[in-house]
């Protein structure tokens, strides 16, 4: 690819494509591949310049020498590159487009039309916001749509042509951002919404089950979906039963039952039970639209804050009204009472505040933070509990198998085996763990068993060759399922042995300890300074739970510095425990990765979800966490803070400045023109503070 570098410093290139155009779809295609070049780390790619600012590492050596080579290798058909189907360049273009014509329009009409031609453009604009104004009194309202009828209408009587045009030209720049923040809000959502599965089980003709990549799978296949696994395509249900939780797709808070005959939706998660799906629909067809309907119909964007901003700039609008007549009323003078209709407090409260909020979002996806709505930045910033799982949350989600215990003369590596063909169903950082020391080990994990049957938190159960099998945790194997301990002195010996710093997994045959799985599941690095840092920004507890000993929990706990843990819990005992400090009036924070913490994630206040985990707590939670650093946690209550600062600052600055302005009028010191005219710049400087970053 030709091109030229225009500007160059440490760690940053900016380049010309020498082409004559490019289309939207070629830049996106240049963006992604330049962005998955190993040492890049930001990519700004403009169609209507041709231009590519490039950032990388420049500490890491040959990494500028490697973008020079991207970019001469690079081949808008031939190079191989992974665009996703929306990316949000054909919104910024169509928002860029008309705001060139709207200003476009306003200086035609001001400098080229002549007066008699540009009042009676005014006259024809104007009647669109005296008829919204009409129909709020219609339903017996006195809203925003009145008071901007009020004033243009009065302007225009007066014969202000000027102040109406500038006013209703302000309004419509205004509405343009609004639109465009709270589209762009949506788009950007709607993407990381848009859950990417990457492989899936297919049922074969003689009913085997074979891992297929998505993409591979085509309408008419049968597809196995179990217990916490995401629903990988549109289809219909041929055989089993199970709870969907489609949240994501119909906005239903509850899980919904699903049998033969009914139709599921790609992205939604199984809750519970086991579903074979003959696919209807290929990979992605209509799932982003209808996310994108779901999420305009939801109210999860909106924050108790935007509300209250709502709320209190339509309540306003009768009190400017009452001003101005009291105005006129004692002064008789109709430019004094002008001033209380030039200038209102409705405009930047309602434009402001949500900008605020949707730019908090926007930050957060920066920092890999993912939040489904404004309300969720709120509840984060006022709570002062964090709960945090163990398992995947703050230990890695990459543990190891340490060793394997084998009993009553069984085979270590079989009953490896035969472990790793149960536990790669119910994907999981524990069961991962398994299925990668098989592998490790060079062990095909042929299907050997019947029907899988997860119980969350607890175990799965199937049968082998009409032997049951089970494995799960102490109290799934030893306690529901009554299985026996070992009675061999040896075997006592070894089961006595097990490491207390490994989480166990038992395997039992036939009502017998078969054997143990010891899984070594190492503290984040970072995790003993968020812990402390979560203190420093205003946490007052910081709880862990898990279903681990507690033995094993009370030696993390005091590793990492915790306030409380809460050992050998189940889902339902997390989520109880949220309650309890609802009950007392505290806000939490719930932090995990598993299907056993789906129930407590749904409970908080916010619900923050690992990205590396199940599928359905990302589905379930509030907020989730795609880098895999626990550090980003501080950022996020970081923003959530500066952004409840943020929007108090603009409460104050905008109820002091408009007053002010109505102050001057009403005293005759500043024309209602000059009213209105800063009155609606400040309003424009108010957005466009409200969208810099916080941090």
């Amino acid at each position: 690819m030709n091109c030229k570098i225009l500007h160059e410093t440490h760690g940053r290139m900016r380049v010309r494509m020498l082409l004559k155009r490019m289309t939207g779809a070629q830049a996106d295609r240049l963006h992604y591949y330049l962005l998955s070049q190993e040492g890049v780390m930001k990519v700004t790619v403009s169609e209507r310049t041709m231009d590519a600012t490039i950032l990388f590492e420049p500490d890491v050596a040959g990494a500028r020498d490697a973008v020079v080579a991207a970019l001469a290798s690079f081949d808008f058909i031939k190079s191989p590159v992974d665009v996703p189907d929306h990316t949000g360049r054909e919104l910024n273009r169509d928002f860029e487009d008309k705001l060139f014509f709207l200003v476009a329009r306003r200086a035609v009409s001001l400098f080229i039309l002549p007066p008699v031609l540009r009042n009676l453009v005014c006259l024809t604009k104007a009647a669109h916001y005296i008829g919204s104004g009409l129909k709020c009194l219609g339903k017996g309202r006195l809203e925003v749509p009145v008071l901007d009828a009020t004033t243009i209408s009065v302007s225009i009587l007066r014969g202000n042509w000027s102040t109406a045009g500038s006013v209703m030209f302000l309004l419509d720049v205004g509405s343009l951002l609004e639109e465009w923040t709270h589209k762009k809000s949506v788009d950007d959502l709607a993407r990381r919404m848009y859950i990417n599965v990457d492989s899936a089980w297919v049922k074969t003709e003689n009913a085997e089950e074979v891992l297929v990549p998505v993409s591979k799978i085509v309408p008419d296949d049968h597809v196995v979906v179990r217990t916490g696994n995401v629903i990988p395509l549109d289809g219909v249900v041929v055989a089993g039963e199970g709870a969907v939780n489609q949240a994501s797709m119909t906005g239903e808070s509850l899980p919904v039952r699903k049998e033969t005959g009914a139709y599921v939706y790609a992205g939604t998660v199984l809750e519970e039970g086991e579903l074979e799906i003959c696919v209807k629909k290929a990979l992605g067809s209509g799932r982003y639209d209808k996310i994108i309907h779901m999420i305009e119909e939801s109210e999860k964007l909106k924050s108790s804050t935007e509300a209250r901003a709502a709320h209190l700039a339509d309540s306003l609008v009768p009190w400017s009204l009452g001003g101005s007549a009291v105005a006129w009323l004692l002064t008789r003078n109709a430019q004094r009472a002008l001033s209380f209709l030039m200038v209102d407090f409705s405009c930047a409260l309602k434009l402001a505040m949500p900008i605020s909020v949707l730019s908090a979002m926007r930050e957060c996806s920066d920092h890999h933070i993912n939040v489904k709505g404004g309300k969720f930045l709120e509840a984060v910033s006022s709570a002062d509990t964090i709960v945090f799982d163990k398992t995947g949350t703050l230990t890695r989600a990459t543990p190891s198998v340490r060793k394997v215990v084998a009993f009553g003369g069984q085979d270590e590596n079989e009953m490896l085996r035969l472990a790793a063909c149960l536990e790669e169903h119910f994907p999981h950082s524990i069961a991962n763990a398994v299925v990668n020391e098989a592998q490790n080990r060079g062990l095909v994990h042929e299907e050997r068993h019947t029907k899988v049957e997860y119980v969350v938190a607890h175990g799965i159960a199937s049968s082998i060759n009409g032997v049951r099998a089970l494995i799960g945790s102490y109290h799934f194997i030893f306690e529901d399922e009554k299985a026996q301990m070992p009675t061999d002195e040896t075997d006592l010996e070894h089961f006595a042995a097990l490491p207390d710093d490994c989480s166990l997994l038992y395997l039992a045959l036939d009502g017998r300890l078969a054997a143990v799985i010891c899984i070594e599941d190492p503290i984040r690095e970072e995790a003993i300074r968020v812990v402390k840092d979560l203190h420093d920004v205003g946490f007052t507890r910081v709880v862990m739970m898990t279903g681990d000993s507690r033995k094993t929990a009370a030696a993390v706990a005091n590793r990492l510095g915790m306030d409380e843990f809460y050992a050998e819990v189940l889902p339902e005992d997390k989520a109880a425990f949220i309650r309890r400090e609802h009950d007392a009036g505290r806000k939490v924070v719930m932090i995990g990765d598993g299907i056993n913490d789906s129930p407590a994630l749904s409970e908080a206040d916010a619900g923050v979800a690992i990205a590396a985990g199940a599928a359905i707590a990302r589905e379930i939670a509030d907020i989730t966490i795609s880098a895999d650093d626990l550090r980003e946690l501080i950022v996020l209550r970081r923003i959530s803070n500066r952004l409840m600062d943020r929007i108090d600052n603009n409460y104050r600055r905008i109820m002091l400045f408009n007053g002010g302005l109505i102050a001057l009028g009403l005293f005759g010191v500043m024309p209602p023109a000059s009213s209105a005219l800063y009155h609606n710049i400040s309003t424009i400087y108010f957005s466009i503070d409200s969208m810099k970053n916080l941090l």
